[in-house]
């Protein structure tokens, strides 16, 4: 089949690649044009996809990319993996419209248009399907397919992928759910069919709320515990022992990337607006979530001021880690990007070091002597942002005058603490 998948990021490009790697003529839409360009070299900017990979494909002719609205034309298959963003902390659905709109333009009687994109319940058929009718004239679930799938990749996991992760699958009517589920059963090994578009819809965000709402839990936790002076830490390896009715989640600074930040709030703001009802648990979570970044930088602030008598404001302090998750140069929402701009506010001299970013302000060597003469003694403390393995974690609780450990994965010792 001809298949078109719209956005070429995250969750797109993988999906395209394992559609071209099945037998399909896949393209690639990508309005940024440097992007564009960089995918045609066969340069892969996310770090799941090998360059390697990429290039075998394309000489495969298999995968092409472009920024032309006019090579969808002739798709059997359309996918939209644009992105959902919060805009003034509302759900900004303008990128599903702008794909929805540029798609309707091409359909075709007996295509099949799948949104992936993470959204509220009832977009699918309240947005998408009412701009695809429109504009092509044409009539879903008689005319043409529409389904749903919500995507679930995980950047950095190499164990669960595109292809062996249970792939959720819905349509508007039978029919669209077959052809859907045909579409998807080529490419990934299980897919578990939905019941309805909504019911899909609100699985994808719940997936997220849950996890959400139990790193809230355990955030909030991790305070009550540091209050009492317990150890949060054994605390929940104890209750993790717990063959039955526990799940372990862990205290952080904050969360990030591309989905728990944001997916819960789509959720909680269509409760909201459609209904006048308030998710209050989810908006609690929130909260907590959000000011974690904050408590990292007061607990920070508090053992300068106990241990050295000084203030943040003039202190020299290494940052480990930028990206939200260790292995990932992912940095989106990334609450450790939160921390070093709050204390860079508050007049501290940050030095950021993430292996994986090597931006401006961000130096790829975690422990040699920087280019003037810095080593990890000379800083006043150290604050453990993002784990990533390249942190040699040994030497830094030999080396540092203080380290604030926010992800728990250094020893107890008298100069370190952990959140």
């Amino acid at each position: 089949m001809h298949i078109c998948v719209l956005g070429q990021g995250y969750v797109g490009l993988p999906l395209a690649l394992r559609a071209a790697e099945a037998g399909h003529t896949v393209t690639g839409y990508e309005p940024d044009r440097k992007r564009c360009e960089r995918l045609a070299a066969g340069s892969s900017y996310i770090e799941d996809i090998d360059s390697n990979r990429l290039q075998q494909v394309l000489r495969s002719g298999a995968y092409t990319v472009s920024s032309d609205l006019k090579d969808l034309k002739g798709f059997d298959v359309a996918v939209i993996t644009v992105p959902t963003p919060l805009t003034d902390r509302a759900p900004d659905l303008s990128c599903v419209r702008e794909a929805g709109s540029a798609l309707a333009a091409w359909l075709e009687p007996g295509a099949t248009v799948v949104l992936e994109s993470t959204t509220h319940p009832g977009t699918t058929r309240d947005v998408l399907i009412p701009l695809l009718e429109e504009r092509s004239g044409l009539v879903a679930g008689r005319d043409f397919h529409v389904g749903f799938s919500p995507e679930r990749i995980d950047p950095g996991n190499a164990d669960w992928r595109l292809e062996n992760t249970p792939k959720i699958v819905a349509g508007l009517t039978d029919a669209c759910l077959r052809r859907v589920k045909a579409f998807y059963d080529s490419i990934t090994e299980v897919t578990v069919p939905a019941s309805g578009l909504e019911e899909a819809e609100l699985a994808k965000v719940f997936e997220n709320t849950y996890r959400h709402v139990n790193i809230a839990l355990v955030n909030e936790l991790s305070r009550m515990a540091h209050t009492l002076g317990v150890d949060v830490w054994h605390t929940l390896e104890l209750a993790a022992t717990k063959p039955f009715g526990f799940t372990k989640f862990l205290p952080g600074p904050g969360v990030g990337g591309h989905c728990l930040p944001i997916d819960p709030v789509y959720l909680s703001h269509h409760v909201k607006a459609r209904h006048g009802q308030t998710f209050r648990l989810i908006e609690l979570a929130q909260d907590i979530n959000e000011s974690q970044p904050d408590y990292v930088v007061r607990r920070l602030q508090d053992a300068l001021s106990r241990r050295f008598r000084r203030s943040v404001h003039g202190a020299r302090i290494l940052a480990l880690g930028a990206a939200y998750k260790p292995g990932t140069s992912d940095a989106r929402q990334s609450p450790a990007v939160q921390v070093i701009d709050r204390l860079r506010a508050m007049g501290a001299h940050v030095t950021v070091v993430d292996p994986y970013l090597p931006n401006d302000g961000c130096r790829d060597i975690p422990f040699a002597p920087a280019d003037d003469g810095t080593s990890v003694a000379e800083f006043d403390a150290v604050v453990l942002l993002t784990p990533h393995g390249e942190f040699d974690l040994a030497q830094l609780a030999v080396e540092a005058a203080y380290v604030l450990d926010t992800r728990g994965v250094m020893a107890p010792a008298p100069h370190v603490e952990r959140l």
